[in-house]
């Protein structure tokens, strides 16, 4: 019995074409609106987790400053002697590193530019998993001695040096010249949105010698091996700290801790409740596009009087008329879903690359969206399917 109001409900669509397919446009935009919203949030979200972990999944970035509950308004800076302590006291560390950062005008064959200019040392790029596509690191030499020697991001050797080979060349970074001794593999836009491939880095003393003219670190980054917990290192690190820093019992810290981890479950959790918000918004437009087959369909069973009649005269029992017209709003549901997953899915590839996010392809949801879709066909499509199949044959064959 299925088959057959399967096929008299697929001839009564057909007999309507522009009806149906009006009737279903609410089910269409809703679909196609929930799937879109939630497969660009899902793919911004992975965007943003990638460019927080660009600072490294595992890393705590300590700096002096007061805590957000107080302390000291001018906290002395660090020193490189913290750095090794840490280095040495702590276990569980996979690599430490200082770091101070400025900004200077970069010079060569007349281009010039203000730079972000990052003086560290060499396990930094060991914390922050920073290869190098030509070259090579800092040399413990390099370091000790300070010299003025420079590793470069991709655009800044896009900007300076075009097709020209870099290394061993000379770039006048303010007052000084460095020669170029690596090119950083290509980064992007951090999560905070600094360029990290316009950034240009020299061994700590160099910069703190001939930049910044003092001996204190900015930020000292600590890569955590990740078999250790981050929870007892984190708290090992702020015991050290507190003792080198010679604070008392119940003085405040006047440092702070940034674990990146925490950065990224954060950003990952607020996109994801965004996104269900957005979602929800948009699935309104499914209750309206119920709200519309149940209006399309009463009109459809007062048209069909005299044929659910002649039905019921010739033995159909009230159960089939109404399995009739539920089936066929069900089915008007259900194409209308596959309408809207098929437009979610074209607009979805057309706007990632445009938005710069990657397309994420979430099964569950054009899943979840076709059922629901189905649902609406079956709640609101009961009432007319009601009404049809407790009609009085009789009456219903007198109808004009």
């Amino acid at each position: 019995m299925l088959s057959v109001s399967v096929l008299l409900a697929t001839r009564a669509i057909r007999r309507h074409l522009l009806r149906s397919f009006l009737t279903v446009l609410g089910i269409v935009v809703g679909v196609a609106a929930v799937i879109t919203i939630v497969t660009i949030g899902r793919g911004a979200t992975v965007k943003i987790v990638q460019q927080v972990s660009e600072l490294g999944a595992n890393l705590l970035i300590v700096e002096p400053g007061r805590t957000r509950t107080g302390g000291d308004e001018n906290p002395p800076p660090f020193q490189l002697l913290d750095v090794e302590a840490i280095r040495s006291q702590i276990r569980g560390i996979r690599a430490v590193s200082a770091q101070v950062r400025t900004s200077a005008i970069v010079v060569r064959n007349g281009v010039n530019r203000n730079t972000s200019i990052d003086g560290v040392t060499d396990d930094y790029l060991t914390a922050q998993n920073w290869t190098l596509s030509n070259g090579r690191r800092f040399t413990a030499e390099d370091e000790d001695a300070g010299k003025t020697v420079c590793l470069i991001g991709a655009e800044i050797r896009r900007s300076f040096f075009r097709d020209e080979e870099p290394l061993g060349k000379p770039l006048k970074v303010q007052d000084m010249i460095c020669e170029v001794v690596g090119v950083l593999t290509a980064r992007g836009q951090s999560g905070f949105g600094d360029d990290r491939d316009s950034t240009i880095i020299l061994p700590l003393r160099a910069v703190q010698r001939t930049l910044t003219g003092t001996r204190e670190v900015q930020t000292i980054i600590v890569a955590i091996d990740p078999t250790y917990s981050t929870a007892n290192l984190k708290a090992s690190l702020i015991s050290l700290l507190r003792e080198r820093r010679r604070l008392a019992g119940g003085a405040l810290d006047n440092f702070s801790i940034t674990d990146t981890k925490q950065i990224i479950d954060a950003v990952a959790s607020v996109t994801r409740v965004m996104t269900a918000l957005l979602g929800a918004v948009a699935a309104v437009s499914l209750l309206v596009g119920g709200i519309g087959i149940m209006n399309v369909m009463l009109v459809s069973v007062t048209e069909r009087t005299r044929e659910i009649g002649i039905r019921m005269a010739i033995g159909a029992v009230a159960q089939d008329v109404l399995l009739q017209f539920l089936v066929e709003a069900t089915l008007l549901a259900c194409l209308g879903s596959l309408i809207g997953i098929a437009l979610a899915l074209i607009g979805s590839l057309i706007l990632a690359p445009i938005l710069s996010i990657p397309f994420v392809f979430d099964p569950v949801i054009n899943l979840a969206s076709f059922l629901f879709s189905a649902l609406i066909g079956i709640v609101f499509g009961y009432f007319p399917a009601r009404r049809a199949a407790t009609l009085n044959p009789i009456e219903a064959l007198r109808h004009e």
